[in-house]
């Protein structure tokens, strides 16, 4: 492999161990209670990078359109793919195959993005983040809970973000800088934020059921590839979107699932094993994937 490839791959790794890791150094010594964190992450930091994304008129919406398009078909495919290979498996479909579908965009896709490919890849890596939380917040908790109104998807702030930061895309109306500026400061709080709570959120899992973590592991990768390879040949995207595409197809299990399972009692603890070993076999599965992107 060239040197330069892997320098680059290094540069792009380093930093989401270092401070995940820093993370779960500090989660293990404080033990700090990440439910105001994440709720101020996800209510406050979250949408506001959203909306200051998709108003940036910098970043013609009709530009991201294929590639929402491309992320759909990695989510809703890596959960067909898979759905007969569970079925004969003796783990519940509610269980292994949501960690399948929904990844880890937010904590580790998007600022894995922006160190491999550049900050002018931010909107792209924020329209991944947006369609796999519309589905997971929509379809994902569907799975698991039939009764869940769809409508209740509408009180999510990302959601409401996003609708808001379309429109004024659309309008055509350019925020001034003084308003933008600010916006932004708070939004980029939320990259690091989510790299080092997923540090602190390994602290809480355990390594019980490790071989449908092990499983998981492996598929959850390879299915969102081989999805992404799929898609490449309907939408024929330009070849660095489609090497995003291929990166976020590559995620591991969002740390979400767990604590969607846990919300609902569907498995949590097999769950977190799904997730956890997930994530840490990423440490293997990502630059793997970059060497072969870059």
């Amino acid at each position: 492999m060239d040197q330069s490839i892997i320098e680059r791959v290094f540069a792009t790794v380093f930093p989401l161990v270092a401070i995940a890791t820093i993370g779960y150094g500090y989660g293990r010594w404080r033990k700090p209670d990440l439910k105001l964190i994440n709720q101020i992450n996800m209510d406050v930091f979250v949408p506001l990078l959203v909306f200051v994304v998709l108003a940036d008129q910098s970043v013609p919406i009709s530009h991201l359109g294929p590639m929402a398009v491309g992320a759909i078909i990695v989510v809703l495919g890596s959960g067909l793919l898979l759905w007969p290979v569970i079925a004969l498996s003796p783990w519940s479909a509610k269980t292994f195959i949501p960690p399948m579908m929904f990844n880890n965009v937010g904590n580790m896709g998007i600022p894995l993005i922006l160190l491999a490919f550049g900050e002018e890849f931010l909107a792209i890596a924020v329209v991944c983040f947006i369609v796999e939380m519309t589905l997971h917040f929509s379809l994902g908790i569907f799975m698991i809970n039939p009764k869940m109104r769809l409508l209740s998807l509408l009180n999510q702030p990302v959601m409401l973000a996003t609708i808001a930061g379309f429109l004024v895309a659309l309008s055509g109306f350019q925020l001034p800088n003084s308003v933008q500026l600010p916006i932004d400061m708070l939004g980029q709080i939320c990259i690091p934020l989510m790299l080092f709570t997923l540090g602190i959120r390994l602290t809480d899992i355990e390594f019980d059921d490790w071989k449908v973590g092990l499983v998981g592991a492996i598929l959850c990768p390879v299915s969102g590839i081989l999805m992404a390879i799929m898609a490449q040949f309907f939408l024929n995207l330009p070849i660095e979107q489609f090497a995003v595409l291929v990166v976020f197809g590559a995620l591991p299990p969002a740390v979400l699932n767990y604590m969607v399972a846990e919300q609902y009692q569907q498995d949590p603890k097999r769950v977190a094993s799904i997730v956890l070993i997930g994530n840490l076999m990423a440490l293997v599965s990502i630059p793997i994937t970059l060497s072969f992107v870059l």
